[in-house]
């Protein structure tokens, strides 16, 4: 365990933005300004917890501090944080491995919150190949026996829902999972898979933030007329993060192309445009249709140009950081950062950008309120983040 301590000199500045509506840019002008009185001052003192092969996801099993984090080429570790020991995960699926494609998201039945880990039941995401040379994002259910000092295993694991169609390539899975607050239902995030046109398909599942009951059935009978009895919003690129606020509301942050990061607020039956429209454009420059007031789509509440690359996300819940409740917290790849965002009503703005000096993929929040982040790729580090 080893543990260093970050100023607020060495972070970026606190970044007090203009808020941001239908129209607004993650790139507004910007002063710089300090934190309110009585708020946590921007400070962390770091403790590094180890480090993964390639991780992508992590979560903690509810009422306890073991933290069960994925690694992308289908491996898995069970850190306790209270003494880093690390137990390896048996009975995990067969992943597709390659470009953007490997174990994706975990998460815990929110019901199951005993203080010890026992029997749990546990979601993955991960790759699944096809025929040929197709795959497709796949949503599983088992349960997670933890019932040697060492190692846990993963019991009857089943795929309960398949992205469909298969398609070639490697990129754009999104699978991140996300329970409806009252714990009844899961919304899980289908991405375009870098096909484009079958985000606005209401019979394809490409670009689509699904809705489903526990056991991966369809929950209700689809919310756009035509469409899939999952689907519940479409005209999505690459969602990585997803999260619901304090009001029980649905909040996704997802990929642009060159430019046009966006953050969405989630509602039912919405299209969000993509690739219709977006306020970046595509890789070799081609034009896309920027957003417009009267366009029949959905608005971001916050587009970022330049991007910033979105690993996750998390609304922060706890107390230990003073003035942070009710804000959300934003894992940035590109950008190298944890980006703050303050939501007010169905408004937007970022307040503050914390530079990490390297890629972000997952932020979640620890049973006391402390901050888990992993760093991107290979030896990516577990980093635990507390008021310095």
């Amino acid at each position: 365990m080893k543990q260093t301590s970050i100023l607020a000199a060495t972070l970026s500045p606190l970044l007090l933005v203009a808020s941001c509506g239908a129209t607004g840019s993650g790139d507004s002008a910007q002063t710089q300004g300090a934190a309110q009185a009585g708020d946590w001052d921007g400070e962390f003192a770091i403790t590094e917890h180890g480090s993964f092969a390639e991780p992508w996801a992590a979560a903690f099993i509810p009422g306890t501090q073991m933290l069960f984090v994925t690694e992308k080429a289908g491996s898995a570790k069970i850190v306790n944080t209270a003494n880093d020991r690390q137990l390896d995960v048996t009975g995990l699926p067969a992943v597709d491995y390659g470009g953007q494609g490997g174990l994706g998201d975990v998460a815990f039945l929110p019901s199951e919150s005993d203080n010890s880990v026992g029997t749990r039941t546990i979601y993955l995401t991960w790759a699944e190949a096809g025929d040929g040379d197709t795959r497709g994002a796949a949503l599983g259910r088992g349960q997670l026996v933890c019932a040697q000092a060492t190692a846990c295993q993963i019991e009857g694991l089943e795929i309960i829902w398949r992205q469909a169609p298969k398609v070639t390539g490697r990129g754009h899975y999104s699978h991140r999972i996300a329970f409806s607050p009252d714990g009844e239902h899961i919304f899980l995030a289908s991405g375009e898979r870098q096909k484009m046109e079958p985000s606005q398909d209401e019979q394809s599942h490409l670009g689509k933030i699904v809705r489903l009951e526990l056991d991966g059935t369809p929950a209700g009978d689809g919310a756009i007329d035509g469409s899939l009895p999952d689907i519940w919003s479409m005209g999505h690129r690459n969602i990585l993060g997803m999260d619901f606020d304090a009001q029980g509301r649905l909040w996704e942050v997802e990929h642009g192309p060159a430019g046009g990061d966006e953050l969405n607020l989630v509602q039912k039956g919405a299209n969000y445009g993509w690739p219709l429209r977006s306020n970046g454009e595509h890789y070799d420059g081609g034009a896309i249709t920027d957003h417009s007031a009267d366009d029949g789509f959905a608005k971001a509440a916050i587009g970022w140009t330049p991007v910033i690359a979105p690993g996750s996300m998390t609304f922060y819940t706890g107390d230990l950081f003073d003035g942070l409740a009710g804000n959300l917290l934003i894992a940035g790849l590109k950008s190298q950062a944890i980006v703050r965002v303050a939501i007010d009503g169905e408004t937007a703005t970022e307040t503050a950008r914390y530079d990490m000096g390297a890629r972000i993929r997952e932020i979640v929040e620890g049973p006391d309120g402390a901050l888990w982040v992993l760093e991107d790729g290979e030896g990516g580090r577990l980093l635990e983040l507390r008021p310095g």
